[in-house]
């Protein structure tokens, strides 16, 4: 591999505001900001604005599309004559 042509590889957490959710994770992302984790030691952080605990997926506030008789009306409007 070359040589200081990659990003460094750090420990970085990254928190979702939204969601009052933060995690630790290995990245290359750079930041300004810091925090304190809860091991004592002092992390980069990234602030981001969707994370699984604020996504509607993840916390089961998705909405359903209503697909009942499109089918139909489908073939009802443009159908076979």
């Amino acid at each position: 591999m070359k040589k200081d042509i990659h990003p460094d590889y750090r420990r970085v957490v990254f928190r979702d505001k939204s969601g009052n959710f933060s995690f630790l994770t290995g990245s290359t992302r750079e930041s300004n900001e810091t925090i304190e984790w809860h091991d004592g030691n002092t992390y980069p952080v990234v602030d981001v604005e969707i994370s699984s605990a604020s996504h509607p997926f993840y916390t089961g506030q998705q909405r359903v599309m209503d697909t009942q008789g499109r089918v139909e009306k489908f073939k009802k409007r443009y159908g076979q004559k």
